[in-house]
């Protein structure tokens, strides 16, 4: 069986580091960030760039659920409505898979204080705040096991997952 971790949250709570940190704990560990597949200059967002970026992650995550190699696959992404999650879930084969779904939570004043640390470095634009804490109250509502990481570091919350997959692993 292979460990299928979905991880979500809005911009700016931590999802690619916190992934980063959950790859180095994970063996044999795949990583896609869902954010890799709209990279893209400009960026446009329509109905056919939306089709094009599911079929690429689905791709992208069956391929790596099909790959002898890799037993634990991590993905994140913003996923702000669970009707996104699930579209993502209805396309895998997960027969061999047992499946994780985890939303990094944190209070607005934590992400407003870490999305002005990304925009200070000139990874963000500053309209992203706005977007960003608008979205915080839809991960409660969504099907996630959620994990407050408002004075919780990228290591920390990667450990806390962690050790909820091994407890699930060990029943």
């Amino acid at each position: 069986m292979k460990n299928l971790i979905f991880i979500n949250g809005t911009m700016g709570v931590g999802k690619t580091a916190t992934c980063r940190e959950l790859q180095k704990l994970l063996p044999n560990c795949a990583f896609l960030d869902g954010d890799w597949c709209w990279d893209m200059s400009p960026f446009i967002v329509n109905a056919e760039t939306k089709k094009m970026v599911m079929d690429n992650i689905c791709y992208l995550l069956n391929n790596f659920i099909s790959c002898s190699v890799y037993e634990n696959i991590v993905f994140c992404w913003v996923m702000h409505e669970q009707a996104i999650l699930d579209d993502i879930l209805s396309r895998l084969d997960k027969r061999d898979c047992v499946l994780y779904k985890f939303s990094l939570l944190c209070s607005e004043k934590a992400l407003i204080s870490r999305i002005n640390k990304d925009i200070e470095l000139g990874k963000r634009a500053e309209d992203v705040i706005d977007r960003s804490v608008s979205r915080l109250k839809n991960y409660l509502e969504m099907d996630t096991d959620k994990i407050d990481v408002s004075e919780v570091s990228a290591r920390k919350a990667a450990e806390i997952i962690y050790r909820r997959i091994m407890h699930q692993c060990l029943r």
